[in-house]
């Protein structure tokens, strides 16, 4: 996911972050479609529904995190954003060692916004923004797995996404000028989107939504160490101090019950 962040980063130069969002919309769409060619059913009734409010949501997560880290470094993006799982995961639950978790990560996003604020305020609003769509990732993306026809879904899903935000392709016009840049447009959409999200659909079937929410505690360390190794961005001592505290909370946080019964 964040090996296709750090290609995005580097298109900035020449499209717009929502351009390259949409970009990367457009690309798991295409991808997507060829690879699943869904039935009709998956464009009907309610099925298509949950797909469309799916494909919406996380194409809204993707160009606000975008947004993010045109403004703010891939890890500090990251951690911000990650205030969106931690209510999921914490969702229903009130045991103490879930209370303390919650704690530790309000105090790491509280470090790391207060590094940024007067750096980039609207890279931090975009982060958070992207924390509440990712909350409806997580939501919308179980119903998908469990309900709906899965990676199907995706399919669907982002087509419906990339319809719905075409406008924000006004931002991506020298990207269509040059085949290298159209290819690390697409690549950017199956790096970041079909890889990834279709891997999320097998874990949320065999996960409840509260311990998948705990296993992306791992990303903001992946993206800290691209971030590092890739675009050189070296966190300041608060925010790196407040990137550990976000992972160590989600990571105390208490795996809690399955939502529901295991697939067969």
């Amino acid at each position: 996911m964040y090996a296709g962040a750090a290609i995005a980063v580097g298109l900035f130069s020449v499209a717009s972050p929502a351009g390259v969002a949409w970009l990367r919309c457009l690309g798991a769409a295409v991808v997507l479609l060829a690879w699943r060619r869904p039935p009709r059913s998956a464009w009907t009734g309610r099925t298509f529904l949950l797909a469309g409010a799916f494909g919406v949501v996380t194409a809204g997560m993707n160009v606000l995190f975008y947004e993010a880290i045109a403004r703010l470094p891939l890890g500090t993006a990251v951690a911000l954003e990650f205030a969106g799982p931690v209510v999921v995961a914490a969702f229903g639950s009130r045991t103490r060692r879930d209370v303390f978790a919650l704690l530790l990560v309000a105090a790491g996003v509280v470090a790391i916004a207060d590094v940024r604020l007067e750096g980039s305020l609207l890279g931090v609003l975009f982060a958070l923004g992207a924390a509440a769509a990712w909350a409806g990732y997580i939501l919308l993306g179980k119903r998908v797995a469990v309900g709906g026809n899965g990676i199907d879904g995706l399919a669907v899903g982002f087509a419906v996404g990339t319809v719905v935000l075409s406008p924000l392709a006004l931002g991506t016009g020298a990207v269509w000028g040059s085949s290298r840049l159209l290819l690390l447009g697409i690549g950017v959409g199956v790096l970041s989107t079909v890889v990834p999200y279709a891997l999320d659909q097998v874990v949320l079937r065999k996960a409840g939504q509260a311990r998948f929410a705990l296993l992306l505690a791992l990303l903001p360390v992946t993206a800290g160490l691209i971030g590092f190794l890739w675009l050189r961005q070296v966190p300041a001592l608060p925010e790196a101090i407040g990137t550990l505290a976000v992972v160590a909370g989600v990571a105390l946080r208490s795996p809690g019950k399955r939502d529901g019964p295991a697939p067969p």
